[in-house]
Protein backbone atom coordinates (compact mmCIF):
# COMPACT_ATOMS: atom_id res chain seq x y z
CA UNK A 1 0.00 0.00 0.00
CA UNK A 2 1.17 3.26 -0.99
CA UNK A 3 0.76 6.24 0.80
CA UNK A 4 1.56 10.07 0.86
CA UNK A 5 1.03 12.82 3.84
CA UNK A 6 -0.51 16.41 3.15
CA UNK A 7 0.72 18.43 5.93
CA UNK A 8 -1.08 22.38 5.75
CA UNK A 9 0.99 25.26 6.37
CA UNK A 10 -0.77 29.03 7.28
CA UNK A 11 2.16 31.34 8.98
CA UNK A 12 3.60 28.41 10.88
CA UNK A 13 6.90 27.71 9.16
CA UNK A 14 8.82 26.80 12.30
CA UNK A 15 6.31 23.94 13.39
CA UNK A 16 6.55 22.91 9.73
CA UNK A 17 10.04 22.68 9.11
CA UNK A 18 10.38 20.72 12.97
CA UNK A 19 8.08 18.45 11.60
CA UNK A 20 9.26 17.52 7.91
CA UNK A 21 12.68 17.14 10.20
CA UNK A 22 11.00 14.70 12.27
CA UNK A 23 9.26 12.80 8.98
CA UNK A 24 11.42 13.19 6.27
CA UNK A 25 13.18 9.60 6.69
CA UNK A 26 10.34 7.75 7.54
CA UNK A 27 10.32 4.65 4.81
CA UNK A 28 6.85 4.25 5.36
CA UNK A 29 5.94 7.40 3.61
CA UNK A 30 5.99 7.45 0.08
CA UNK A 31 5.16 11.12 -0.78
CA UNK A 32 5.48 14.09 1.17
CA UNK A 33 3.78 16.87 0.37
CA UNK A 34 2.95 20.59 2.10
CA UNK A 35 0.64 23.13 0.99
CA UNK A 36 1.66 26.82 1.93
CA UNK A 37 -2.02 28.48 2.08
CA UNK A 38 -0.62 31.71 0.94
CA UNK A 39 1.40 32.91 4.05
CA UNK A 40 2.01 35.86 4.86
CA UNK A 41 5.55 35.33 6.50
CA UNK A 42 7.91 33.99 3.92
CA UNK A 43 7.12 30.64 4.69
CA UNK A 44 6.80 29.62 1.43
CA UNK A 45 10.45 30.56 0.78
CA UNK A 46 11.87 28.79 3.74
CA UNK A 47 9.49 25.67 3.47
CA UNK A 48 10.68 25.17 0.08
CA UNK A 49 14.42 24.26 1.23
CA UNK A 50 12.86 20.81 2.04
CA UNK A 51 12.19 19.88 -1.49
CA UNK A 52 13.69 16.68 -2.95
CA UNK A 53 12.31 13.31 -4.56
CA UNK A 54 10.27 12.82 -1.70
CA UNK A 55 9.13 16.23 -0.14
CA UNK A 56 7.10 18.80 -2.40
CA UNK A 57 5.91 22.35 -1.72
CA UNK A 58 2.66 23.86 -3.48
CA UNK A 59 1.44 27.49 -2.95
CA UNK A 60 -2.23 27.79 -2.86
CA UNK A 61 -2.95 30.67 -5.01
CA UNK A 62 -5.33 32.29 -1.97
CA UNK A 63 -5.77 31.31 1.57
CA UNK A 64 -9.38 29.95 1.61
CA UNK A 65 -9.50 28.21 4.73
CA UNK A 66 -8.54 24.80 6.06
CA UNK A 67 -10.78 22.57 3.73
CA UNK A 68 -9.76 24.15 0.22
CA UNK A 69 -5.74 24.55 1.63
CA UNK A 70 -5.47 20.76 2.43
CA UNK A 71 -7.74 20.07 -0.85
CA UNK A 72 -4.78 21.42 -2.96
CA UNK A 73 -2.70 18.92 -1.56
CA UNK A 74 -4.62 16.45 -1.60
CA UNK A 75 -5.25 16.49 -5.36
CA UNK A 76 -1.81 16.98 -6.15
CA UNK A 77 -0.77 13.96 -4.41
CA UNK A 78 -3.74 11.97 -6.84
CA UNK A 79 -2.79 13.65 -9.68
CA UNK A 80 0.90 13.13 -9.51
CA UNK A 81 1.10 9.90 -7.63
CA UNK A 82 -0.16 6.51 -7.25
CA UNK A 83 -1.12 6.77 -3.24
CA UNK A 84 -3.98 3.85 -1.79
CA UNK A 85 -3.95 5.82 1.28
CA UNK A 86 -3.49 9.54 2.43
CA UNK A 87 -2.98 10.62 5.67
CA UNK A 88 -3.74 14.54 7.03
CA UNK A 89 -1.38 16.16 9.35
CA UNK A 90 -1.45 19.84 10.75
CA UNK A 91 2.21 20.64 11.21
CA UNK A 92 2.01 21.15 15.07
CA UNK A 93 1.99 16.72 15.68
CA UNK A 94 4.83 14.88 16.88
CA UNK A 95 4.17 11.09 15.79
CA UNK A 96 6.46 7.94 15.21
CA UNK A 97 6.99 5.88 12.76
CA UNK A 98 5.90 2.93 14.21
CA UNK A 99 2.50 4.46 15.14
CA UNK A 100 2.06 5.18 11.64
CA UNK A 101 2.82 1.93 10.53
CA UNK A 102 0.63 0.62 12.95
CA UNK A 103 -2.42 2.78 11.43
CA UNK A 104 -1.83 1.74 8.16
CA UNK A 105 -2.16 -2.04 9.07
CA UNK A 106 -5.10 -1.28 10.72
CA UNK A 107 -6.41 0.67 7.23
CA UNK A 108 -5.88 -2.75 5.59
CA UNK A 109 -8.85 -4.41 7.32
CA UNK A 110 -12.09 -4.36 4.99
CA UNK A 111 -14.12 -2.67 7.50
CA UNK A 112 -11.96 0.14 8.14
CA UNK A 113 -11.96 3.09 5.97
CA UNK A 114 -10.66 5.74 7.54
CA UNK A 115 -8.17 5.22 10.90
CA UNK A 116 -7.05 7.91 13.92
CA UNK A 117 -5.14 7.43 16.87
CA UNK A 118 -5.89 8.87 20.25
CA UNK A 119 -4.84 12.13 19.88
CA UNK A 120 -3.17 13.74 23.12
CA UNK A 121 -3.82 17.65 23.79
CA UNK A 122 -2.99 20.45 26.58
CA UNK A 123 -6.18 20.03 27.77
CA UNK A 124 -6.29 16.33 27.46
CA UNK A 125 -7.20 12.73 25.35
CA UNK A 126 -9.32 12.78 21.97
CA UNK A 127 -10.72 9.50 20.83
CA UNK A 128 -13.68 10.35 18.51
CA UNK A 129 -17.33 11.54 19.35
CA UNK A 130 -20.50 11.75 17.78
CA UNK A 131 -22.01 13.72 15.60
CA UNK A 132 -23.81 16.43 16.63
CA UNK A 133 -27.32 16.69 17.98
CA UNK A 134 -29.37 19.26 18.30
CA UNK A 135 -29.26 19.06 21.49
CA UNK A 136 -25.27 19.34 21.95
CA UNK A 137 -25.79 22.33 19.08
CA UNK A 138 -27.72 24.24 20.62
CA UNK A 139 -26.12 24.24 23.75
CA UNK A 140 -23.02 25.31 21.73
CA UNK A 141 -24.82 28.79 21.50
CA UNK A 142 -25.80 29.20 25.18
CA UNK A 143 -22.41 30.71 27.07
CA UNK A 144 -23.13 28.91 30.94
CA UNK A 145 -24.41 25.44 29.16
CA UNK A 146 -21.36 25.33 26.76
CA UNK A 147 -19.11 22.96 29.23
CA UNK A 148 -21.90 20.49 28.92
CA UNK A 149 -21.31 20.07 25.04
CA UNK A 150 -18.62 17.58 25.23
CA UNK A 151 -20.33 15.17 27.45
CA UNK A 152 -23.18 15.21 25.55
CA UNK A 153 -20.91 13.53 22.54
CA UNK A 154 -18.57 11.50 24.20
CA UNK A 155 -18.83 7.80 23.99
CA UNK A 156 -19.16 5.73 26.77
CA UNK A 157 -14.89 4.71 28.47
CA UNK A 158 -16.69 1.23 28.38
CA UNK A 159 -15.94 1.33 24.35
CA UNK A 160 -12.51 2.18 24.81
CA UNK A 161 -11.33 -1.00 26.20
CA UNK A 162 -10.75 -2.71 22.82
CA UNK A 163 -8.10 -1.99 20.31
CA UNK A 164 -9.93 -0.33 17.68
CA UNK A 165 -13.40 2.02 18.85
CA UNK A 166 -15.63 2.69 15.79
CA UNK A 167 -16.70 6.51 16.18
CA UNK A 168 -18.55 8.92 14.40
CA UNK A 169 -16.16 11.92 14.49
CA UNK A 170 -12.34 11.94 14.59
CA UNK A 171 -9.80 15.08 15.15
CA UNK A 172 -8.79 16.45 11.68
CA UNK A 173 -5.35 17.35 12.70
CA UNK A 174 -3.71 13.78 11.95
CA UNK A 175 -6.08 10.60 10.30
CA UNK A 176 -5.82 8.38 7.38
CA UNK A 177 -8.00 7.53 5.04
CA UNK A 178 -8.40 5.05 1.93
CA UNK A 179 -7.80 7.27 -1.85
CA UNK A 180 -11.54 6.02 -3.12
CA UNK A 181 -13.04 6.35 0.26
CA UNK A 182 -11.94 9.94 0.40
CA UNK A 183 -12.85 10.12 -3.66
CA UNK A 184 -16.40 9.19 -2.92
CA UNK A 185 -17.11 12.40 -0.50
CA UNK A 186 -15.44 15.01 -2.74
CA UNK A 187 -12.85 15.37 -0.05
CA UNK A 188 -12.86 17.88 2.11
CA UNK A 189 -16.36 20.13 1.88
CA UNK A 190 -15.10 23.90 0.92
CA UNK A 191 -18.17 25.92 2.00
CA UNK A 192 -16.37 26.60 5.14
CA UNK A 193 -13.12 28.35 5.71
CA UNK A 194 -12.41 26.95 9.22
CA UNK A 195 -14.11 24.87 12.02
CA UNK A 196 -16.57 21.74 11.56
CA UNK A 197 -14.13 20.01 8.45
CA UNK A 198 -14.01 17.23 10.56
CA UNK A 199 -18.06 16.91 11.10
CA UNK A 200 -18.84 17.64 7.64
CA UNK A 201 -16.70 14.67 6.54
CA UNK A 202 -18.09 12.39 9.05
CA UNK A 203 -21.75 12.97 8.08
CA UNK A 204 -21.02 12.27 4.73
CA UNK A 205 -18.92 9.09 5.69
CA UNK A 206 -21.61 7.68 7.52
CA UNK A 207 -24.29 8.69 5.46
CA UNK A 208 -22.50 6.43 2.80
CA UNK A 209 -21.94 3.33 4.97
CA UNK A 210 -18.16 4.09 5.12
CA UNK A 211 -16.55 3.31 8.79
CA UNK A 212 -14.51 5.49 11.33
CA UNK A 213 -12.08 4.03 14.04
CA UNK A 214 -9.65 5.41 16.15
CA UNK A 215 -6.72 3.19 17.42
CA UNK A 216 -6.72 3.33 21.29
CA UNK A 217 -3.07 1.74 20.88
CA UNK A 218 -1.32 4.65 19.47
CA UNK A 219 -1.13 8.20 20.63
CA UNK A 220 -0.31 11.39 18.90
CA UNK A 221 1.40 14.49 20.71
CA UNK A 222 -0.71 17.37 18.78
CA UNK A 223 1.06 20.87 20.61
CA UNK A 224 -1.81 22.88 19.47
CA UNK A 225 -0.53 25.95 17.15
CA UNK A 226 -1.42 29.38 18.36
CA UNK A 227 -0.68 30.36 14.89
CA UNK A 228 -4.74 30.32 14.36
CA UNK A 229 -5.02 32.45 17.93
CA UNK A 230 -2.03 34.95 16.87
CA UNK A 231 -4.18 36.01 13.62
CA UNK A 232 -7.63 35.58 14.70
CA UNK A 233 -9.19 37.65 17.04
CA UNK A 234 -12.03 35.91 19.55
CA UNK A 235 -15.34 37.29 18.18
CA UNK A 236 -13.81 36.31 14.55
CA UNK A 237 -13.09 32.87 15.49
CA UNK A 238 -16.55 32.83 16.88
CA UNK A 239 -17.98 33.87 13.87
CA UNK A 240 -16.43 31.41 11.59
CA UNK A 241 -16.90 28.61 14.33
CA UNK A 242 -20.79 29.20 13.90
CA UNK A 243 -21.12 30.08 10.27
CA UNK A 244 -19.89 26.67 9.89
CA UNK A 245 -22.27 24.75 12.11
CA UNK A 246 -24.70 27.01 10.24
CA UNK A 247 -23.90 25.49 6.80
CA UNK A 248 -23.43 21.77 8.19
CA UNK A 249 -27.10 21.84 9.76
CA UNK A 250 -28.75 23.40 6.87
CA UNK A 251 -27.24 21.87 3.86
CA UNK A 252 -25.47 18.43 5.25
CA UNK A 253 -27.57 17.35 7.92
CA UNK A 254 -30.56 18.76 6.51
CA UNK A 255 -31.78 20.32 9.79
CA UNK A 256 -35.53 21.61 10.43
CA UNK A 257 -35.64 25.39 9.48
CA UNK A 258 -37.39 25.83 12.99
CA UNK A 259 -34.56 24.73 14.46
CA UNK A 260 -32.03 26.42 12.54
CA UNK A 261 -33.98 30.14 13.58
CA UNK A 262 -33.61 28.54 17.32
CA UNK A 263 -29.80 28.01 17.00
CA UNK A 264 -29.54 31.70 15.47
CA UNK A 265 -31.51 33.41 18.11
CA UNK A 266 -29.46 32.10 21.11
CA UNK A 267 -26.39 32.40 18.86
CA UNK A 268 -27.24 36.54 18.48
CA UNK A 269 -27.56 36.76 22.33
CA UNK A 270 -24.19 35.17 22.49
CA UNK A 271 -22.14 37.04 19.97
CA UNK A 272 -24.04 40.47 21.44
CA UNK A 273 -22.55 39.28 24.89
CA UNK A 274 -19.20 38.45 23.32
CA UNK A 275 -19.31 41.87 21.94
CA UNK A 276 -20.14 43.88 25.06
CA UNK A 277 -17.55 42.07 27.13
CA UNK A 278 -15.34 42.73 24.55
CA UNK A 279 -15.96 46.47 25.03
CA UNK A 280 -15.64 46.32 29.11
CA UNK A 281 -12.02 45.19 28.70
CA UNK A 282 -11.31 48.18 26.32
CA UNK A 283 -12.49 50.55 28.86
Amino acid sequence: MRNGIVILNYNDSENTSLFLKNIKDFKILDKIVVVDNHSTDHSLEKLKKFENNKIKVVEAEKNNGYATGNNVGIKYLIDNYNVDSIIISNPDIVVKEEDIKLLLNDLEKEEVDVIAPTIREPQGISRGWKLPSFLSELISNVPFFRRFEQSILKYSETQYQKNLTKVDVIKGCFFIIKKEVFESIGFFDENTFLYYEEIIMAKKLKDKGYHTYVDNRVIVMHALSQSVDKSIKRIEKFKWLKKSQFYYEKYINKMNPIKILLLRFFYTLYLVGLQIENKIKKI
